[in-house]
């Protein structure tokens, strides 16, 4: 089996998740990977703006070369393979594995809908019909479409060619987790880290923070990530105490900052798309030894529902009465024993069980 694309799993885990789940089920799996090298919130602004595809195109091109001739190598090497995984984010890649792979199974790992995280960002009318378009096109290329949750797999135009295999965690982020008695002084200390997409619900969880803080609980905050809800989050902390900022922090460094905190905040956003999704910084913020706290909804709770804090969506002041009862050492403790029963469900080896069963049921393993 290979996997097929311009991934790039150091910035998107869930392609080397899937990898590293397929494999720990003894597949032989060959990374055929040349990265375009820009992010989600990126491929979405150039395919939202016209004027900055030539950019995306002339890049996508440059790997598309290397991938060909990575590709013609690796069939004289090894033969035709059986399955070719087509990782995430590939809706153009799709196209190509497609060409070059006619007889074998091609997986897509359709994560995003580019016309739906379109819409969540507040795009409209044309645009989000083509990308709608390209969605359509790139799962009708593939005879298996991967998503992370039933709510996504009942979008397809097939859902009968989906399969769900939940986002999960890398084994990076499986660190020990840090005692609340060394992250500071009897404070809670909380982390959250993201797009500031609306789906993330960033306004709310700042107004949760502030709240929580003015009704004395004892609060640490670092907040992490760029994007359009970060001046309203800032705006609305401006004024509270023990916040951090920071624009960015490299991938690898990230595991080791989420595990010095004691929670890790979810999403709360109310938007359509944020009902569907069970987002990476949950599985990672577990997997990390973090108790998590997320927005109520029902693939959240379906997945991870006995393990996870759940408070409703959208709601700022029960989001603030959990950080509250969270502060309390007992409850918190309790809440640490839950999630550490969770954590093995969220390994590699554990999510791809679908995916394994479902190529195994084809023939193609």
């Amino acid at each position: 089996m290979i996997t097929f694309g311009t991934y790039d799993a150091a910035r998107h885990p869930r392609t080397a998740v899937l990898v590293a789940g397929l494999r720990a089920h003894g597949v032989k799996v060959t990374e055929l990977n040349r990265p375009l090298g820009f992010s989600t919130a990126e491929r979405v602004r150039m395919l939202q703006q016209p004027w900055r595809l030539p950019a995306l195109a002339a890049r996508l091109l440059r790997c598309w070369a290397a991938l060909v001739s990575d590709a013609v190598r690796h069939r004289r090497a090894e033969g035709r393979p059986a399955a070719v995984l087509v990782g995430y984010l590939g809706h153009f890649d799709v196209l190509l594995a497609r060409l070059l792979y006619p007889r074998s199974v091609v997986v897509l790992d359709h994560l995003v809908f580019a016309g739906d995280t379109a819409a969540d960002r507040g795009a409209a009318g044309l645009r989000v019909r083509l990308l709608t378009s390209l969605d359509r096109l790139a799962v009708a290329c593939a005879d298996v479409v991967v998503t992370d949750t039933d709510e996504h797999r009942r979008m397809l135009p097939d859902p009968d060619k989906g399969v769900v295999v939940l986002v999960g965690a890398p084994d990076e982020w499986r660190t020990p987790p840090v005692s609340t008695s060394s992250t500071g002084e009897g404070s809670l200390s909380v982390v959250f880290f993201g797009l500031f997409t609306p789906l993330q619900g960033a306004p709310v969880l700042a107004a949760a923070l502030r709240d929580a803080v003015a009704a004395r609980a004892p609060l640490r905050v670092t907040m992490v990530g760029t994007g359009q809800d970060l001046p309203r989050a800032r705006e609305v902390l401006a004024a509270t105490p023990g916040v951090t900022w920071h624009d960015w922090v490299e991938p690898g460094e990230l595991p080791a900052l989420v595990a010095a905190h004691d929670v890790c905040l979810g999403i709360f956003g109310d938007t359509p798309k944020g009902l569907r999704v069970v987002p990476n910084k949950v599985y990672q913020g577990l997997a990390a030894g973090c108790v998590v706290v997320t927005s109520d909804t029902p693939p959240q709770r379906r997945a991870l529902g006995e393990h996870v804090e759940l408070v409703p969506v959208a709601d700022a002041a029960a989001l603030a009465a959990e950080l509250v009862r969270l502060g309390d050492p007992a409850a918190l403790a309790a809440a640490r024993a839950r999630a550490a029963r969770g954590r093995d469900r969220i390994r590699p080896q554990v999510v791809a069980e679908p995916l394994v069963a479902e190529l195994r049921r084809r023939d193609a393993l």
